[in-house]
């Protein structure tokens, strides 16, 4: 590992063992974050494959529904029936408090199933249709405000990984290879003054 190129000073040590001190601290903080975000992460995968697994089942409900109305109805009629039917969603960004962190997430307002048209012009398979694909939608609007969090916990494990890979294979042993190079620079000049020392008190003593 390449040592920083710096007077094997005493200052310079101090600096060294500061900077070397502060990023091993850095490395275990961010180490533990890594640690927390994972742990978070997983849990959130976790609801993910249940709500995915809950999708699954709904969608097995949802399209044999709609294709017992297109059967029953026809679909000219479920085509005109379809035609005024409007609803309101709101979408918006919500705060999500993950892992000691806040996150951009995903907040939605689905209004309650209602069987807009005429009741006498339509049969049980509509109503059982719309209701079938409202609860998808349920859970599609769940299953993508969880996605959302997920990738961004992702995306902070991956930059929290970085920074910790940066500081355990570069920062870190740079600082300690830079310290040992001082100290060993500094030892080895306190015993060339001392031998010297010693030296010069043996010819002073032979004068």
């Amino acid at each position: 590992m390449a040592r920083e190129s710096i007077a094997p000073t005493k200052s310079n040590l101090i600096r060294v063992k500061e900077r070397l001190t502060t990023a091993t601290e850095g490395y275990e903080l961010l180490e533990q974050k890594r640690e927390i975000l994972v742990m978070e992460l997983m849990q959130r995968i976790e609801q993910v494959k249940l709500l995915e697994r809950d999708l699954d089942a709904q969608v097995a409900a949802a399209y044999p529904a709609l294709k017992r109305m297109l059967i029953v109805v026809g679909r000219e009629r479920a085509d005109r029936l379809s035609r005024n039917i409007r609803y309101q969603f709101d979408l918006r960004e919500k705060k999500v408090t993950a892992a000691g962190m806040t996150l951009p997430g995903l907040e939605f307002d689905i209004p309650a199933a209602a069987l807009k048209y005429d009741p006498a012009n339509s049969f049980a398979e509509c109503d059982e249709t719309v209701l079938e694909f409202f609860k998808m939608l349920k859970i599609l609007t769940e299953l993508a405000a969880v996605r959302t969090i997920a990738w961004r916990l992702a995306r902070e494990v991956r930059k929290t990984q970085r920074r910790v890979n940066a500081l355990e294979k570069m920062v870190i042993p740079t600082a300690e290879e830079t310290k040992m190079y001082i100290e060993s620079a500094l030892e080895e000049r306190d015993r060339d003054a001392f031998f010297t020392s010693k030296l010069l008190k043996r010819k002073a003593g032979k004068e």
